[in-house]
């Protein structure tokens, strides 16, 4: 009899290591849900913020057009495209404002400041927002990973989790304009 206590014990502490072991892996697949549709706003705000000053008349024909091209195609791009689409928009940015005087370009036209401000924000929550991301999609990795996961099959049918990939890195001198519009008190 005491047997079978002891195979029901293990049997019922099995189970719910198995419970918590799925409820956590679903729960990160919500996480890795909720970060993409973070990072997918935040780079639609980037593309769109970007459109908006290619189209805005205060960048130079030839910037504005590769700005424009760029954007338009982050914003078009989907699937396996999407990284490669960003990645582009990023380079355009620094291409764009490698020299201050794009900036300062931006800066000085009617309700600039507030432009360059807003592009400035995108620029810089599109890393974060993409870290955010990856972070939890190593995480539900590192999880599925686990032997008794792919025995049992606790992920069910959910896909697994893929990083997003992509040059971020912002134009120098958007961080200078930021620095100085922060000032010394920041």
């Amino acid at each position: 009899m005491t047997t079978v206590i002891w195979i029901a014990a293990v049997s019922v502490l099995i189970a719910l290591y198995l419970s918590w072991t799925a409820g956590r892996l679903d729960r990160l697949h919500a996480r890795i849900d909720a970060a993409r549709a973070a990072l997918d706003a935040q780079l639609l705000r980037r593309a769109s913020i970007a459109q908006e000053l290619a189209t805005a008349g205060v960048l130079d024909p030839a910037a504005s057009m590769v700005l424009y091209q760029a954007a338009h195609a982050a914003r078009l791009a989907r699937d396996e495209r999407r990284e490669v689409a960003e990645s582009e928009l990023s380079q355009a940015l620094r291409a764009v404002f490698a020299e201050t005087a794009q900036v300062r370009a931006v800066r000085d036209a009617p309700g600039g400041e507030a432009s360059a401000e807003e592009l400035v924000a995108a620029v810089r929550r599109v890393p974060m927002a993409r870290r955010f991301h990856n972070d939890a999609v190593r995480a539900a990795r590192a999880v599925r990973r686990h032997r008794t996961v792919r025995w049992f099959r606790l992920a069910g049918h959910a896909p697994f989790p893929l990083a997003f990939e992509m040059d971020d890195e912002p134009p120098a001198s958007l961080d200078k304009f930021a620095a100085r519009a922060e000032g010394p008190g920041h």
